[in-house]
């Protein structure tokens, strides 16, 4: 085998281990595998963060847009697969702060989002291939695409959800009781 080959094979293999250590980190924190029914559905439009995509994997997407695009700035010497790996990274750890108490929680006093209790880790887990997903189309695509791309999920998820990336973001950090009450249908 090539040292290409080798070090594709070792990417690819600490890839597979991030995966499978946010899943078990997930699994040790009490997130459950999937919905509490025991359903598995590919779409799960109107039960957020339970089933394999719901409409918050389009900020998921959105991530790998914007990791492949700030990694390839910070990093631009380095190949494209050390570039996914640390997103890959970035986006796990992510996932596993955002199931802890008190992020959980914070999205229950600031966010329409009253009832959230988590991601499964079915969800989560394609919560991670979903960034890949844009990481990889980032990787292939002209500029002005991947901007119109981001654009076009953030106004579409906006327009669906009353929710995107943008708000959930703002909406964590700085709580503006407006778009709360625009986001609950007020």
């Amino acid at each position: 085998m090539s040292r290409d080959g080798y070090r594709d094979a070792a990417v690819f293999l600490a890839g597979l281990g991030i995966f499978a250590i946010q899943a078990l980190i997930l699994t040790l924190m009490g997130q459950p595998s999937s919905s509490p029914d025991g359903t598995i559905r590919l779409w799960g439009g109107d039960s957020y963060s339970l089933h394999v995509f719901d409409w918050y994997s389009a900020s998921h997407i959105v991530h790998g847009f914007l990791f492949y695009g700030a990694l390839r700035l910070a990093a631009p010497r380095w190949p494209v697969g050390r570039r996914a790996l640390v997103a890959l990274l970035v986006e796990a750890a992510w996932e596993v702060i955002e199931n802890t108490p008190w992020v959980i929680d914070r999205y229950r006093d600031v966010t329409v989002s009253g009832n959230y209790v988590g991601d499964t880790v079915l969800n989560s887990i394609f919560d991670l291939w979903a960034m890949l997903v844009g990481f990889w189309l980032a990787s292939r695509l002209p500029v002005w695409l991947s901007i119109a791309i981001v654009i076009g999920l953030e106004v579409a998820a906006l327009m669906v959800i009353r929710d995107n990336l943008t708000l959930n973001v703002l909406m964590l950090l700085y709580p503006v009781e407006a778009i709360r009450i625009w986001q609950a249908g007020g």
